[in-house]
């Protein structure tokens, strides 16, 4: 069996209970060392094998798999986050399933929640966003023509920008001109949730000179939205006013 786990945002506490019981128990380990923390490794058995895919290919990852079925062990593919996003897990599950070899899935902590914990935000408030763009900018690797930076910046909605940071005065520039006024909250988080966690407030027109000032060069995530630094309508969920399936509200309450 191959599981596919998320390894959580960087904290090595951030795994879930699930996915640590199966890293504890795997035969084989094969994580993303470029971005995993690696003290996640430590509870491994002591014979557990152990592969750092930062320098493998794809073929070379499945092989490693397709052998240690054969010799019927438990394999964890270890990846960053949640491997729902940016994890490249589709390619691998497609040829797992034409070589007929189970596995399953393991979900984990995204980066984009770290994001938030780190910034002490929430990215949807009512009348502000009630939405979240997760993207990245158009680089070597491109984007589907309507998914570009400016085209998800007219919605004026939180977006939270993911394996851009070579890319930072393209990104200013598509934010500005797809609608995003040059005084628009940013900010950008690096390694959220590791120990070197940093949180670096900016605005859209300042993204490039804050993260040069501060030589922050890659694993930084880029958050943008009115949702880190404006006022919003209180939420209807809890107002007493409001009647919901378990409470019915108090009518003509007014919240002080």
């Amino acid at each position: 069996m191959i599981h596919f786990v998320g390894a959580g945002s960087g904290a090595v506490d951030l795994i879930t209970v699930r996915g640590k019981k199966l890293v504890d128990s795997a035969d084989v380990v094969i994580y993303a060392g470029s971005l995993v923390n690696p003290e996640i490794l430590s509870s491994c058995k002591k014979e557990c094998r152990i592969y750092d895919s930062a320098k493998m290919t794809l073929e070379e990852v499945i092989e490693v798999m397709v052998e240690a079925e054969k010799e019927e062990k438990s394999v964890v593919r270890l990846h960053t986050g949640d491997p729902c996003l940016y994890g490249a897990i589709r390619e691998q599950m497609d040829i797992l399933d034409d070589k007929e070899i189970s596995y399953d899935y393991c979900p984990g902590v995204s980066s984009f929640c770290g994001a938030a914990s780190a910034l002490k935000t929430e990215y949807t408030l009512p009348d502000v966003s009630q939405s979240v763009v997760i993207t990245r900018m158009e680089g070597r690797t491109p984007v589907p023509e309507l998914e570009k930076i400016e085209e998800w910046a007219k919605h004026q909605s939180t977006m939270v920008i993911f394996l851009s940071m070579g890319l930072l005065k393209q990104l200013e520039e598509k934010l500005m001109q797809g609608g995003y006024s040059k005084d628009t909250p940013a900010a950008i988080v690096y390694k959220a949730t590791w120990p070197e966690e940093k949180v670096f407030p900016c605005t859209v027109s300042t993204i490039y000179e804050t993260a040069r000032k501060n030589q922050i060069t890659k694993t930084a995530l880029i958050v943008v939205g009115k949702v880190l630094n404006s006022s919003y309508e209180r939420s209807k969920l809890y107002d007493p006013g409001f009647t919901t399936e378990f409470r019915k509200g108090t009518d003509g309450y007014i919240y002080k």
